[in-house]
This record gives C-alpha cells, sequence and structure tokens, in this order.
C-alpha cells in the first residue's frame, strides 16, 4: 500500500527517532509515578508529565527530511525518500557510467570511414536506419548526423534485434547487418576485418569512440564519435572527494583506449572498460559485500541494474526513461554539479538531525530535572516543553544550505 511504500522510504535515523520517541512514553508516565511516590508532590510530579520527549522527536525529524526534500527539488533534484539522503551522506563510494553521464549527453559523428566500395553517406545511411531504435546517446548520434546530411534512411531491414549494452542485429537485403561495440561485432558475432584493409584499420583515430558495421561477417564502415568529456567533471570529482567520497570508479562498454583517456581527465580512482551492465550491477554489489556505500550514476537502459543495485541510483538528466523509473533520485539538470548539492544537503541534513537529536533531549532532560528541583512549575515546563518544540521544528524546516 502507499502507507507501507513511504514507511520503507523513510531514513533509519526517522525510523530510530520515531522508536525512541514510543519507547520513552512509558518511561515518563513512569517517572511521574515514582517522583510522586517519593516526593508525595502532586506539583512536581505533573512537571515531569508535561514534559515528553515523544513530541519534538516525531515532528521535529520528520519535518528536517521533508525540508532537506524539499530544498532538494528546488535545484531540480528529484529525492524519493528521506533514507536515500541518508545513504548519500553515508555514502564512501561513487561509480559513473562514461557515455552521458561523464561525457557530454551529446556526442557527434565526426567521420564515416568505408570498409567496402560504399559511400560514406551511404554507409551512415544504413547505420542511421538501424540506430534510430537504439536508446542511447551515441545511435542519436548517427541519426543527427545522417538528418543533417539530408540522408533519408527508410525502413530497409526486416527486423531489428536490441541487444543490451552490445548492439544491434538486423537483415537487409537478405544480408545480416550488424552495429555496435568491437567486443560485439569481432567476438561476439565474429566479424572480419577485410584483408586489404588491414593497415586502414590499425591507423583508426584514437582519440574518438568508435561504432563498428559490419555486413554478412565483414567490416563495411567504422563511425567515428566525438563524446567529449564534460567541463565540470574533474572539478566535480575533486569536490566529492572533499565531501567524503573515498573511491570514485567509472564504468564502461568502451575501450580500453577510449576508458583509459578518459579516466586520466576526469580524475577518477579507477576505470573498468567494456564492461556489460551485469559487471556494473556485480561491481557495486561487491563493494556493498565490502562494507561500502555505493552510489551510482549513469543515464542509460545499460545503467538500469547498477541503479537498482546501489544503494542510492542517480539518473542524471534526459536518461532512459527505464533508468529514471528505476533510480533513487532523479536530477533535471544537465550539470553533474547537482550531485554536489545533493551530497551537500544531505550532509547537512545529517548533521541538523544529531544536533537537533541531542538539544531535544538535553533540554527536555534539563526541564524534568527543574520539574522535580521545584524549580518550575507544570505549567512553565509546558510552555517551554512546546515552545521549544515548535522553535525546533521551525529551524528544521530552514534551507540547509546558504544561498
Amino acid at each position: 500500500t502507499m502507507i507501507e511504500d513511504s514507511e520503507k522510504l523513510k531514513s533509519s535515523l526517522e525510523g530510530k527517532a520515531e522508536h525512541l520517541a514510543d519507547r520513552l512514553v512509558p518511561y515518563t508516565f513512569l517517572g511521574t509515578g515514582l517522583t510522586l511516590a517519593l516526593t508525595r508532590n502532586t506539583v512536581k510530579a505533573l512537571s515531569v508529565l508535561m514534559v515528553d520527549f515523544s513530541c519534538a522527536l516525531k515532528l521535529a525529524m520528520p519535518l528536517s527530511v521533508l525540508s532537506a526534500i524539499r530544498e532538494s527539488s528546488a535545484h531540480d533534484i528529484t529525492v524519493k525518500g528521506g533514507k536515500f539522503l541518508e545513504a548519500v551522506a553515508e555514502a564512501d563510494t561513487i561509480v559513473f557510467d562514461k557515455t552521458g553521464t561523464l561525457t557530454k549527453a551529446q556526442p557527434t559523428v565526426v567521420e564515416v570511414i568505408p570498409f567496402d566500395d560504399r559511400s560514406p553517406d551511404e554507409l551512415l545511411r544504413i547505420a542511421a536506419c538501424l540506430e534510430e531504435h537504439f536508446p542511447h546517446s551515441m545511435a542519436t548520434a548517427v541519426v543527427v548526423e545522417a538528418m543533417k546530411r539530408g540522408l533519408v534512411h527508410e525502413e530497409l531491414h526486416t527486423k531489428v534485434e536490441y541487444i543490451v549494452a552490445h548492439g544491434i542485429s538486423s537483415t537487409i537485403n537478405d544480408k545480416k547487418i550488424i552495429i555496435g561495440s568491437h567486443h560485439f561485432v569481432f567476438e561476439d558475432e565474429g566479424a572480419v576485418v577485410p584483408e586489404d584493409k588491414k593497415e586502414q584499420f590499425e591507423q583508426l583515430p584514437e582519440q574518438y569512440s568508435h561504432l563498428y558495421m559490419a555486413m554478412d561477417g565483414k567490416l563495411v564502415a567504422v563511425i567515428c564519435i566525438e563524446d567529449p568529456l564534460r567541463v565540470e567533471t574533474a572539478e566535480v570529482i575533486r569536490e566529492l572527494k572533499h565531501l567524503g567520497i573515498h573511491k570514485v570508479v567509472m564504468m564502461t562498454g568502451d575501450s580500453d583506449r577510449i576508458a583509459a583517456n578518459i579516466a586520466q581527465k576526469a580524475g577518477v580512482d579507477a576505470y573498468y572498460s567494456e564492461v556489460l551492465p551485469e559487471d556494473k550491477a556485480n561491481f557495486v554489489e561487491q563493494e556493498k559485500k565490502a562494507g561500502h556505500k555505493v552510489i551510482m550514476v549513469g543515464d542509460g537502459i545499460n545503467d538500469s541494474p547498477a541503479l537498482s543495485a546501489a544503494d542510492v541510483g542517480i539518473a542524471i538528466s534526459e536518461g532512459a526513461e527505464i533508468a529514471r523509473e528505476i533510480a533513487d533520485v532523479t536530477i533535471a539538470a544537465d550539470d553533474l554539479r547537482e550531485i554536489i548539492t545533493l551530497k551537500k544537503i544531505s550532509n547537512a541534513l545529517m548533521k541538523r538531525i544529531d544536533r537537533n537529536y541531542k538539544v531535544i533531549v538535553g533540554f527536555n532532560t534539563a526541564l524534568i530535572l527543574f520539574g522535580v528541583g521545584g524549580v518550575l512549575q507544570p505549567t512553565m515546563s509546558a510552555l517551554l516543553h512546546n515552545t521549544s518544540t515548535i522553535l525546533i521544528s521551525l529551524k528544521g524546516m530552514e534551507n540547509l544550505l546558504e544561498e
């Protein structure tokens, strides 16, 4: 039910506060009875009864969490529950997908290199015909470039088979055509480079990502795609380490050559290349088993298993719909700096909750002692108790970050 789902999304600190508040109620009655039995003074006993920890604990903690979620939404960050803010604050490991996350979400086609007698435009037209079915930024780049060149790609193929994290397979004029990663085309599908084109293949520009297209088991084209690093990436990674993240990892289905280049520029602690969706999810699970709190940041279908496996899954901007659905946090702005904002809000929230807890327990304990000592009358104890509850709650609703 909706109520049960809401309960599951509460942070553990909210749950502990509610549990503590419930457990303290019998002790309040017990303290009142003991005070009456020992002092024979009804006024002193009422002073204890007028002060109850549960009010402030049950009111101030959830308000602080809801206020933090509201503040996050003001920064175009949607958080699905308080427990995810708590997990972000406690996280020490963050895993980034490369394409569309650490790099720009709008890669562009730089060059189409033919490996048969077809023209680059003809090969791009065929590639776009297949890639328009593929929900990935690389595929979008191919389709957009075909449109720029005015290439009309009719439905030439019979049926498209989308292999997650690998590529696309189809049939055109009874010829099997595949397009995708190096691993998919050459290892999974067993395609080969034409003998007279091997030297050309060895000299492919290394600074670009490559999409390989083969027909009937022979390479026919390599599409070079530029996917530059986001300008803010290195700054964001440095700041995350300053905020308590100890390990930053990049995972990608791209070749080791491309991954190493991006990893060096980004400043990550480790990177893994040519990985599949299940590899990302398995890595996240291993880190969790090792005692780490893990954040996964991604934008595509390929990232969905890892987003689900992580303590907190964060989907960036205009990612795949399934990624946004599975993610615990969605960032609408196309800027990685919002992850820093989320981390700062989460850290500040945990500090506020801890501070509120100490103030509530300390102040109300003092009121009880003053009441038992005869310093405060029951009416004054009640007034101070309720006033402090309101003030702490109002304070908890203030923004955590300075404007």
